[in-house]
């Protein structure tokens, strides 16, 4: 028996809004295109949902059902920063992970490198690491299959967590609306409606060949979920390409010893997170933003693979010392390591000593 979690950030793209501007908690907040053109919502806060909006709603409607909403457009690089922090957190606990979107995914923790015997520990620990890395909540969903944690996900939003045993899905299908069906929209949810079938007890009592001879292919599907069987495995797509830290300033800084300070505790931070899960890396990123919300970048590559956060320091100071930031306030500093590589029995152990470093950004190496 599998044990499968479906984790799904709540209200990402608003949450996240709310976050880092806290003036804006509380009240209704739309993420999406322009209310005034043809622009549709992306995200709605769950203060935004009380109104009756929804993703994929034209904007203009959500306005007239919330006029006093606060509509703002989508900052897709944050929230992947975000996202990428998230997925940092789940593969702590497994590789067996499935990313579906920015920010929800499924885990199959029958084994997961905490060692824990019960699905729902896991899940816990996650939301619990979740909320320390991001501020962010997220809704879990534990089960013997996706199909059944991804409805669990959704039963006990937002900040929920919902364990859905074996010997209990019987008993959470019986009643369970069809349009919860994954693959069962709008469309699909009429004709079953024309067809007598809400619940999913109703789309039991349908024999499987007239599902099929009525929805083709996804006649199997729809039988096979109605009785809660889900083969489906977690598919391991997703390669990981950076592990990395940042950290936002109520006060811009502009000492460079403030600075230096800064990038000692996020070294430490990323050399955690590496080892949490096996990995070093040779190319190493420092990202800033400044004062005015300018973003820069600056990288150096490495001859050889390293984790350890004094190596992190080192470059990212170099780097710091070698960009405007002694000249101007930064509200935000990151590290971050690609070029990544599995530790393992048969690595090759980083360099000792002075290494050469290749910084793309000035064209030309240079020796610590």
């Amino acid at each position: 028996m599998r044990k499968i979690i479906h984790i799904d950030m709540d209200a990402f793209f608003a949450a996240v809004e709310q976050r880092d501007d806290p003036s804006l908690r509380g009240k209704p907040v739309i993420v999406g295109g322009d209310p005034d053109k043809r622009g549709v919502v992306a995200t709605a806060s769950y203060e935004a949902r009380a109104f009756g909006i929804h993703s994929a709603m034209p904007a203009a409607t959500a306005r007239r059902l919330c006029p006093t909403g606060v509509f703002l457009r989508p900052r897709m690089p944050t929230y992947r920063e975000v996202s990428r922090q998230v997925m940092d957190v789940l593969h702590a606990y497994t590789d067996q992970l499935e990313p579906v979107s920015i920010d929800e995914a499924y885990l199959d923790v029958t084994q997961n490198k905490a060692g824990l015997s019960y699905a729902s520990q896991v899940a816990r620990a996650i939301k619990d690491d979740i909320i320390k890395e991001t501020q962010l909540t997220a809704s879990a969903g534990v089960g013997p299959n996706k199909f059944i944690a991804k409805v669990a996900s959704d039963l006990n939003k937002p900040d929920g967590l919902t364990v859905i045993r074996p010997e209990d899905v019987p008993e959470l299908l019986r009643e369970l609306p069809v349009r919860k069906v994954p693959g069962i929209g709008p469309a699909t949810g009429q004709r079953l409606a024309d067809m007598g079938i809400s619940v999913v007890g109703d789309l039991r009592k349908w024999p499987e060949d007239e599902l099929v001879a009525t929805f083709g292919k996804a006649g199997h599907w729809f039988y096979a979920l109605a009785r809660g069987q889900d083969d489906r495995e977690v598919q391991v797509s997703h390669v990981r390409k950076s592990i990395g830290a940042e950290t936002t300033f109520d006060v811009d800084l502009s000492d460079l010893e403030d600075m230096h300070a800064e990038l000692k505790k996020l070294a430490g931070e990323v050399q955690r997170r590496m080892e949490r899960n096996d990995v070093r890396g040779r190319t190493i990123t420092l990202k800033m933003t400044h004062s005015d919300f300018t973003k820069v970048t600056r990288s150096a590559t490495l001859d050889a693979f390293h984790g350890d956060a004094a190596t992190l320091y080192e470059t990212t100071v170099e780097l710091l010392e070698q960009s405007e930031a002694p000249n101007r306030p930064v509200r935000l500093l990151g590290i971050s390591v690609s070029n990544l590589d599995n530790i393992g029995e048969d690595s090759t152990p980083a360099e000792t000593g002075p290494q050469q470093l290749t910084f793309p950004f000035f064209g030309h190496p240079r020796t610590p």
